[in-house]
């Protein structure tokens, strides 16, 4: 299997099979982090054709990297950002209503659909909704998708003691919100947050 750096290169210099690859292999993956922002599929479609578009329109002046799917996300989410903001402007003149675009946690990715988890479910639930958007987001680049604190500052165009202030501030938020109404919630947090 060939390496992103290799592949990246093969797509800038005009291979249609590298192309052919990278879109297939990060597809998937940014429409499902779209819907994290959006339930707008429309719009989401269309930053993604978007990006793939300036890729292929720009690819001889495009930057080196050794990780594609992070290029991708750091581009998309800048990308699809530009267009919420867009979209609420025109919602905005148009209704007077403004909204702030959020990551939306799906925590039943995590934990089984069981009757007995319902309350705990619940619980982790409106502790997210505790968070502010920022420490949402970078909650689910560090938990979710697994990302080190490099990376998220690519992201989120933030820097490293920024990145690790959100989450330690977040985690500490779940923490005193967890431990206020359920302490076997918050062994549970911690042992997720542990591994």
């Amino acid at each position: 299997m060939k390496e992103d750096r290799q592949i990246w290169d093969e797509f800038k210099n005009d291979a249609e099979s590298a192309l052919s690859y990278i879109y297939h292999q990060n597809i998937d993956f940014l429409f499902c982090y779209g819907k994290k922002f959006t339930r707008n599929e429309d719009l989401i479609l269309d930053m993604i054709q978007d990006l793939f578009y300036d890729l292929i329109r720009s690819r001889k002046n495009l930057g080196e990297t050794d990780h594609i799917r992070l290029y991708l996300l750091k581009s998309f989410r800048r990308r699809l950002l530009r267009g919420l903001e867009s979209q609420r402007k025109l919602v905005s003149l148009n209704s007077g209503f403004k909204q702030e675009p959020q990551i939306v946690f799906s925590v039943e990715e995590e934990l089984i659909t069981d009757e007995e988890h319902s309350k705990r479910l619940k619980l982790i639930r409106q502790g997210l909704q505790e968070l502010n958007a920022q420490q949402r987001e970078v909650i689910y680049y560090k938990y979710t998708l697994g990302y080190d604190y490099g990376q998220i500052c690519e992201i989120m165009s933030i820097t490293y003691d920024s990145a690790r202030q959100l989450v330690s501030r977040a985690i500490n938020s779940l923490k005193q919100y967890l431990s206020e109404n359920d302490i076997f919630m918050m062994l549970i947090f911690k042992r997720l947050t542990n591994l």
